[in-house]
C-alpha cells in the first residue's frame, strides 16, 4: 500500500498527516511525544495534491475553526489488542464531554489499569480525530497530551457547549 503524508499549518500550527492506502494513519504535531520516525510517513506530497489528505486538512481546518464538530473520514489504526480496545472507547467520548483514564480502565474491567490506559491514549496516531483530548485526570485537571497541554485545553475549549460559554459571561 502506498504510504504518503504532507505538513499542514492549523491554528495548533504544523500537522503532519499521514496516510496508506486510502485510509488516514496518522496525525502528528511537531513535538508530538511519541512521533514515529520520519521514514515511516511515506513520501512527501503538497496540500492539495492528495484528495485523502486533502480532504483530511479541511476537514481539520473547519474542525478548528469550528465550523465542523466530527470527521467524516476513513481511518486506520495499528495499535496492540490493549491500545486499539482503549482507542475505540475513546472514540465514543462525545464532543463537549471529558472522561478519566480510571473510568476508561473501569471500562476495560479493571481500574487500576489507569496508568496503562494513559499510555495507550498517549500513543494515539490520530489525535483530534480520535480525540485522546477529551481524556483527563481523575480530578478534572489536564494531564499528558502527546501533542501538548496548550493544544489539549485549545480543544476543549472549542468543543465546550455553547451554554457553558454564554454562562461564563454572566
Amino acid at each position: 500500500m502506498y504510504t504518503r503524508h504532507t505538513l499542514i499549518e492549523t491554528t495548533l500550527g504544523e500537522v503532519t498527516l499521514v496516510a496508506t492506502g486510502e485510509a488516514l494513519v496518522g496525525l502528528y504535531f511537531g513535538q508530538h511525544w511519541y512521533r514515529p520516525a520520519q521514514e515511516c510517513f511515506g513520501a512527501s506530497v503538497t496540500d492539495g495534491a492528495d484528495r485523502l489528505l486533502s480532504e483530511a486538512a479541511d476537514q481539520l481546518r473547519e474542525y478548528l475553526n469550528g465550523d465542523r464538530t466530527g470527521f467524516d473520514l476513513r481511518i486506520a489504526t495499528s495499535g496492540d489488542v490493549f491500545e486499539e480496545r482503549v482507542w475505540h472507547l475513546v472514540k465514543q467520548i462525545p464532543r463537549g464531554e471529558t472522561t478519566t483514564y480510571g473510568e476508561l480502565a473501569e471500562k476495560l474491567g479493571d481500574k487500576s489499569q489507569a496508568q496503562l490506559v494513559g499510555k495507550a491514549v498517549g500513543r494515539n496516531p490520530l489525535c483530534v480525530i480520535i480525540p485522546c483530548h477529551r481524556v483527563v485526570g481523575a480530578d478534572g485537571r489536564l494531564t499528558g497530551y502527546a501533542g501538548g497541554l496548550r493544544r489539549k485545553q485549545h480543544l476543549l475549549d472549542l468543543e465546550e457547549p455553547i451554554t457553558v460559554k454564554a454562562d461564563r459571561l454572566f
